[in-house]
């Protein structure tokens, strides 16, 4: 059985889903609008780091509780359950689990907060999402990596601030030469590129990601 808290936050979803993402769901997928007030009170709601230790400015909750209000959100709003579920999954679970404490300072605690949202970049034309089949690389320069390559289907690509992006720093090693590097947006050589259509959530931030000798 659920827990009181958990069936709180539940209801909370629910209500917010019919609330706030209900009214112009339909226009905003047809015309790919992303729900840009929409994500903002879903941050406040401490809805994008719900499983982040507090002291990371997270929420602190359960695996059900975050499955729970990912099902109340996605029954209105695809789009907008998508953009919780990236932030969440993909990258403040990455940056707390395996982050130094410079990189949670920095860029888990905003992600957490709801004040920046995150992109996870790791599928490719050619590799799809196969990790071990990445053509993206980065070079280790002494003081930095080169990267270089090609990301499809990025959610939040062109709204994000810090991107954890899949790529190769060994070819000679396979796929244990191949690691997760921070990125932000803004950085020379970073091009969104391609609005990129999802069918039944248009309105998710979605671009190809262009990486020309960016200095990391």
């Amino acid at each position: 059985q659920l827990s009181e808290e958990q069936i709180m936050i539940r209801q909370a979803a629910r209500d917010f889903a019919q609330n706030e993402l209900k009214p112009g769901v339909i226009e905003r997928d047809e015309h790919q609008i992303f729900p840009t007030e929409q994500i903002k009170k879903l941050g406040e709601l401490g809805f994008l780091g719900m499983m982040v230790d507090p002291k990371y400015n997270g929420a602190g909750l359960d695996s059900i509780s975050y499955v729970l209000v990912m099902e109340e959100l996605s029954k209105i709003d695809a789009s907008a359950s998508v953009v919780v579920s990236v932030n969440n999954s993909l990258i403040c679970y990455g940056l707390e689990k395996f982050g130094t404490e410079y990189q949670k300072e920095k860029y888990l605690k905003p992600l957490a907060a709801g004040e920046k949202l995150g992109a996870f970049c790791i599928s490719e034309p050619e590799a799809g999402s196969d990790a071990t089949s990445q053509r993206t690389t980065a070079i280790d320069m002494g003081d930095h990596y080169l990267v270089n390559g090609v990301k499809n289907w990025i959610t939040n690509d062109s709204t994000a601030s810090t991107y954890l992006l899949i790529a190769r720093t060994d070819v000679k090693e396979g796929q244990r030469g191949t690691n997760a590097l921070i990125v932000e947006n803004g950085m020379e050589g970073f091009s969104v590129r391609n609005k990129e259509n999802k069918m039944g959530i248009s309105g998710s931030d979605t671009h190809s990601l262009m990486l020309t000798d960016v200095k990391d």
